[in-house]
This record gives structure tokens, C-alpha cells and sequence, in this order.
């Protein structure tokens, strides 16, 4: 199985600000511990090695506290001297993947998906990029995906789009490094809009549909149904 993964952990939370101290957003704590501490914990238990935090603001908080290992990963650190939205931030990360491929994850969604699974997934698809899906009865916050009978994703559609059910992208992909890096990507791009969305028609990127727990902590309803709910989903 792939061993290293990017957590995109450079966001400053700004939805949250009511709600947490001035730290970055992975940093907001989820029942007295920080988000992105249950994130390595969960990347722990399924055998990564090297994790890479892709880091921005107030980058420093999150190096002075966890350092350079967690447990049984070795930590990496690539900063960004100003924001470079969720794609520049991943190409950003990328020269610190040592092997071919990584996971690669929001810094503000936990979804509980079963790592080696997709790792098959994309070994059977042959694929450059798989993206883990989740099943939403309300997705407009999110804006669904659509694939074909082979799990070939067709479109992405936007927030609010009215459509009442369906699969959204979870914030949790698996990338082949050198093909990301082949297509001359601008060092400030959102990987969702600008990488995703507009190569889906004519690149083969899959879908890998799952039901396990998921969670997006980005606005304050959904940081507070953090709050309880890790208690009865997350281990400890």
C-alpha cells in the first residue's frame, strides 16, 4: 500500500473566528484536542510512514506542537510564504513525496476511508487520480459528482445546485505524483476547480464510493456536531 500522505493544513479557519482562538483552522480543537491530531491518528492506524503538512498560517503553531514525528510517523513540513490555494499548496508538497504516489487530504474533513481499499481501487482502475466519495442525503453545501457504470467521475457539479441526494468529493484522494505534475499547473490553483473539475471530461479520474463516518469542520454548525460526534466515532 501507498505509505505518505499531504494533509492540506493551511487554512486560517476564517468561518470559525467567532468559535476558537487565532490558530489554523486544523489546529481547532475537537474535544480538547486538536482536529488535526485525530486526522493522524487515523493515518496511523493505517500504516502511513511519512505524512507531509502542507502549512500557512500561522504555520509555527503547528510545528512547535507536533514537531517532526507522531507516533509512528515521520512528520514533513511545506510552507507557503502566502496562500496558494488547495492545488498550488498540493504541488507545493509534492517534491517531499518520496515514493510514486500519496493520499492527500483536507486539512478540515475527517472521513473515515478505508485507505487499503482505495489503494486496491486504484491498482485496478489503473488510475493517476482517485477521489473518495460519500454519499449525502443533503449535498448542497458540497456540489455532487457524477461517474459512469465503470466509476469513471463525468462531472462536478456546483454548490446549491438543487439536486437533493448523491455522492460528493470527500477530501480525500490518492495522486500518481509525476502525472500531476505534467500538466503546467500555475503555482496559485484551486485543485478542485481549476484541476478536477475542468480535466474530469477528458482525463480518467475515479470515483471511490463510501459510506464510513465524514465530517467537514469548516463552518460552525458542523464544528459543533464535531463535538459530540467524534466522542461516539473517533477512537482515541
Amino acid at each position: 500500500m501507498i505509505h505518505e500522505a499531504i494533509i492540506l493544513a493551511g487554512g486560517a479557519g476564517t468561518r470559525l473566528k467567532h468559535l476558537i482562538d487565532d490558530v489554523p483552522k486544523p489546529m481547532a480543537p475537537v474535544n480538547g484536542r486538536p482536529f488535526l491530531e485525530y486526522q493522524l491518528d487515523y493515518l496511523d492506524r493505517w500504516g502511513m510512514k511519512k505524512v507531509i503538512l502542507s502549512v500557512g498560517y500561522k504555520k509555527e503553531m503547528i510545528r512547535d506542537y507536533f514537531g517532526n514525528s507522531y507516533k509512528e510517523l515521520q512528520l514533513a513540513y511545506a510552507e507557503e510564504d502566502e496562500p496558494l490555494g488547495t492545488g498550488g499548496a498540493i504541488l507545493n508538497a509534492l517534491p517531499l513525496v518520496e515514493g510514486y504516489a500519496a493520499f492527500i487530504l483536507n486539512g478540515d474533513t475527517y472521513f473515515d476511508v478505508n485507505l487499503q481499499r482505495m489503494d486496491d481501487f486504484r491498482k485496478i482502475k489503473e488510475a493517476d487520480v482517485c477521489v473518495a466519495l460519500r454519499y449525502e442525503i443533503d449535498p448542497d453545501r458540497f456540489g455532487i459528482v457524477e461517474f459512469d457504470t465503470n466509476n469513471r467521475i463525468t462531472s462536478f457539479y456546483e454548490k446549491n445546485s438543487g439536486i437533493e441526494e448523491g455522492y460528493i468529493n470527500g477530501g480525500v484522494y490518492l495522486v500518481r505524483k509525476d502525472y500531476l505534475l505534467q500538466f503546467g499547473l500555475p503555482a496559485k490553483f484551486s485543485f478542485e476547480k481549476v484541476f478536477l473539475e475542468k480535466y474530469c471530461t477528458t482525463e480518467d479520474f475515479f470515483g471511490l464510493r463510501c459510506f464510513s463516518y465524514f465530517r467537514d469542520i469548516g463552518i460552525p454548525e458542523d464544528y459543533h456536531k464535531a463535538q459530540d460526534e467524534f466522542k461516539k466515532h473517533i477512537l482515541h
